[in-house]
């Protein structure tokens, strides 16, 4: 039930949006730059890591989103459960694990990344631009997990499935489209 008394009950992001369309624009236009723009992470790992930041910080909404949008871009259902079990042991490609326990530490405990994380990352063979764009997609969905709890927007696995088609088919500029 969302907090804001003029959005309907079972109000979810994209109503937000619709009723805040000056601030609602712009950040549509830098998830798309983000999560669909150029970079060496490809769109499945872009929204594999917004599924598994919303994750750690238990938002049930945009995790839900987010990982059906990165199994509709090829991510096997079950990895994110067992990513929040435990990074190390998860079944992902050996040079994701420091991406991810880089997005994993700068979500849960900011102040602790060292130089050694990011060498962790640069050593396990991604350039530069893959720990840029995964800090971003870390610090946008930090921001909107405390959005999306902050408003009181939910939904169920039905609108998570709709919400994922709509964001594999046409993108954020999709939604932007729907404002």
């Amino acid at each position: 039930m969302t907090y804001l008394p003029s959005l309907p009950k079972n109000a979810v992001l994209l109503d937000v949006f619709r009723a805040y369309p000056h601030t609602s624009r712009p950040l549509l236009d830098y998830h798309q730059a983000l999560l669909r723009g150029p970079s060496p992470l490809t769109v499945a790992e872009r929204e594999l890591i917004a599924a598994y930041v919303s994750g750690l910080n238990a938002c049930r909404y945009c995790h839900g989103v987010h990982q059906a949008t990165a199994q509709a871009f090829g991510i096997g259902e079950g990895l994110l459960a067992a990513l929040l079990a435990d990074v190390t042991t998860a079944p992902v490609a050996g040079r994701m694990k420091p991406l991810l326990q880089y997005v994993g530490k700068l979500t849960l405990s900011p102040a602790k990344i060292t130089p050694a994380d990011a060498e962790a990352v640069l050593a396990a063979g991604w350039e530069e631009q893959a720990l840029h764009d995964a800090v971003a997609v870390c610090g946008l969905f930090n921001m909107m997990n405390r959005l999306v709890e902050g408003l009181g927007i939910t939904a169920g696995e039905g609108y998570f499935i709709i919400a994922a088609r709509r964001l594999a088919d046409a993108g954020y500029a999709g939604l932007k489209d729907l404002l």
